[in-house]
């Protein structure tokens, strides 16, 4: 089972924070789309024997494209590989994307899930976040989006700078108010090159501090798991049977091809990327050039990778498939390193695989870059 990804490089603004690749130009989308839809095709030999479970429209903003636009895509996908009877297939999207008309013609599509970008529902983040759309939207496309979609996900930012305990709160109560089956979080962080980088370095905006971020993300924790959700990685909450199966095919090693500029692809041995630049992907293309490039990941590459994504979901890190998997070094490595924060409650073992305590899931990243093995080769 495997899974695609498609790339969608266009926004209408740029949000402060972000520093995914994108393009507010739209001249080039026409062009785009048939080049999305090539890629797919000259791509279709990877996967022969691969059947795909989930297909999945990020960017940039999905949202934007014209539902015969998604509709080739889909189409292309179909004709060209092997596909399950129900695939997931997610559409990241904008409240201000989605009128009523518009979440009927997705939902008469293939498409049975949306991913909704709310990030706030408090006008003056969402002013300084720079975000395209309103709280009014907000609120409005999510009643709609509830009428016609069972399967919704959506994202909200914390640790954003004067958010105090109780408006983030509001937030998380008013999410929970569209009886949504699957909500994403995320620590606001400011990434270099990004507007908001400039917003602190000149001091028009305070930068988020560590400690507000972690005492939000246990409210969080705290407040989903009251309302059935199931935490079942670090920045993602569902309720039973609503886990984005697109994102746990990462967490769990599966294979995905990343279609469009900036696209990410995993085989299991190697990993690839498309040119992030829109001119240069379209130029490749047009001449049936795949313009990536590759990296054969070594046995110390997939043992951190797997320890990364391990460690940030229920699932942990198995150490019988370090064993197996790595061998003897790496997992003599791993308990050792492991040692101080099992003496410190941030990691325990169950059933042979380790996992972080609820005190140490904030700090997963952190913890598992310390038990990455380096130049063991």
């Amino acid at each position: 089972m495997a899974g695609i990804y498609i790339h969608i490089p266009f926004c209408k603004q740029a949000c402060n924070y972000c520093d995914f690749y994108f393009s507010t130009s739209m001249k080039k989308k026409d062009e785009m789309v048939l080049a999305l839809a090539k890629e797919i095709v000259i791509r279709k030999n990877e996967f022969e024997n691969e059947t795909i479970e989930t297909i999945y429209f990020g960017g940039g903003t999905p949202s934007i494209l014209a539902i015969a636009d998604l509709r080739l895509l889909i189409d292309s996908i179909y004709e060209n590989y092997k596909v399950i009877e129900n695939p997931e297939i997610t559409v990241e999207a904008n409240p201000d994307d989605l009128s009523e008309e518009q979440i009927i013609a997705l939902s008469n599509n293939r498409i049975n899930r949306l991913s909704i970008g709310i990030q706030s529902f408090f006008e003056d983040d969402l002013k300084m976040m720079n975000r395209a759309h309103n709280s009014a939207e907000a609120k409005k496309c999510l009643e709609i989006a509830t009428k016609y979609f069972d399967n919704i996900s959506l994202d909200l930012i914390y640790g954003v700078p004067g958010m105090s305990n109780e408006k983030w709160k509001q937030n998380i109560e008013t999410a929970l108010s569209f009886n949504i089956p699957h909500i994403s979080s995320y620590a606001l962080t400011v990434e270099p090159k990004t507007a908001l980088h400039k917003l602190v370095q000149k001091g028009k905006v305070t930068a988020p501090k560590d400690e507000v971020a972690s005492e939000h993300f246990m409210i969080l924790v705290e407040m989903l798991e009251a309302n059935s959700f199931v935490h079942y990685e670090l920045s993602n909450f569902g309720k039973p049977d609503y886990f984005s199966k697109n994102n746990s095919a990462y967490w769990l090693g599966k294979k995905y091809i990343g279609i469009g500029p900036s696209a990410h692809s995993y085989n299991g041995i190697s990993r690839s990327w498309n040119v992030a630049n829109n001119s240069l992907y379209l130029k490749s293309i047009q001449e049936n050039q795949l313009p990536n490039e590759t990296e054969i990941l070594s046995v110390t590459d997939r043992y951190n990778e797997y320890v990364m994504t391990g460690l940030r979901t229920i699932w942990g890190v198995s150490l019988d498939r370090i064993q197996t998997e790595f061998g003897q070094n790496y997992l003599d490595y791993l308990l050792k390193e492991a040692k101080r924060f099992l003496n410190d409650d941030l990691l325990f073992i169950e059933n042979n695989t380790l996992k972080t305590t609820k005190k140490g899931k904030f700090l997963t990243d952190g913890i598992a870059s310390d038990l990455f093995y380096l130049n063991l080769e």
